[in-house]
């Protein structure tokens, strides 16, 4: 489920819309594209944050049980290798969340070095503002400075904050909110913003019985379904937009050839929708591209890291071997 994406489908905006928000003009861009898409990491208002959470308690939705399970059974293992392979750290957290998986991690490396600080990053001020509130009430011991903006701009202002090792985590399966090429991108560049010796604990999805992956992205209650069209909702409030939410339906695809696994909104009819000043065209059966959710097998994780100048330490997945958190070295 995405945090963050990148489109590589571009229009060019007129200079009234190049004035506009950042939300505002990506979703005017995405809209008039030829082949029409929002960006996930817009999915992420208050509501959205809350839907999210149903999704993450859904008996479909898999990663995050396999990810949990990683976390409370081998976080000392986990904090045991970094700690061979550091003396000191501070810790980053790509995509924070509700840090629900993570605290376990933080608690062990807290039996490590008390001194490091964690500094989640999330595009949710929502999320950043829980984790600054509630996390010193589970962990007393640990210092934290959340930071809300994109990924790279506020991992440039860590660097800034503080020169000690980092561990970054990337964690819940954000590494698949990308195409491959796309993801070769990400990982190079965050590459570009570590040290030598600097680590990457990151989480992949792993390729399984194809319809397992499809009912993780199409629950029975809907609550996908709602997620999506809540992008609509926001874009109404916020844009001054009239979309109809009943005149569009929830699509998930997953392609095991590929492992994507992707979600469209799609238009049930001939439609106009009015978003600020600007009137969309909608043919029936039109989709809109939401996100992506991409699967890997372990050889494409490792793979994936010596591509983008990282060196793979080890990998831990849970008992079913349906999730992996890879940790990688700078």
């Amino acid at each position: 489920m995405a945090t963050t994406s990148v489109m590589n489908a571009f229009t060019v905006l007129t200079p009234k819309q190049d004035q506009l928000p950042a939300f505002h003009r990506d979703v005017l861009q995405g809209l008039n594209a030829k082949d029409k898409y929002l960006d996930a990491k817009y999915f992420y208002d208050d509501n959205g944050d809350r839907i999210f959470q149903r999704i993450m308690a859904c008996p479909e939705y898999y990663p995050t049980n396999c990810e949990m399970e990683i976390m409370q059974e081998q976080s000392a293992k986990i904090s045991a290798l970094i700690a061979s392979l550091t003396e000191t750290f501070d810790v980053v957290e790509l995509g924070a969340g509700d840090a629900t998986k993570s605290i376990y991690l933080l608690k062990e490396l807290l039996n490590i070095d008390h001194s490091f600080t964690y500094y989640p990053i999330d595009i949710s001020a929502n999320v950043i503002s829980q984790l600054e509130q509630h996390l010193p009430e589970r962990l007393p011991a640990l210092q934290v400075h959340g930071l809300h903006g994109e990924y790279f701009e506020m991992l440039r202002m860590v660097q800034t904050l503080s020169a000690r090792p980092k561990v970054v985590l990337c964690m819940g399966g954000n590494i698949g909110n990308f195409t491959p090429m796309e993801t070769r991108k990400f990982c190079r560049q965050l590459r570009n913003y570590l040290q030598a010796g600097d680590m990457l604990l990151t989480g992949f999805d792993l390729k399984k019985h194809p319809q397992i992956i499809l009912n993780a992205y199409n629950d029975s209650e809907g609550i996908t379904r709602e997620f999506n069209l809540n992008l609509l909702t926001r874009i109404n409030r916020e844009m001054d937009a009239d979309f109809d939410l009943t005149k569009f339906d929830h699509y998930a695809t997953y392609d095991p050839g590929t492992g994507a696994c992707k979600s469209y909104l799609v238009s049930l009819e001939d439609q106009q929708v009015r978003v600020l000043d600007e009137v969309i065209e909608f043919k029936m059966h039109e989709t809109i591209y939401m996100e992506i959710s991409q699967k890997y097998s372990l050889d494409e994780s490792e793979k994936l890291a010596v591509q983008t100048g990282f060196e793979p330490v080890a990998h831990f997945m849970d008992k079913k071997k349906w999730f992996v958190d890879s940790l990688w070295q700078a």
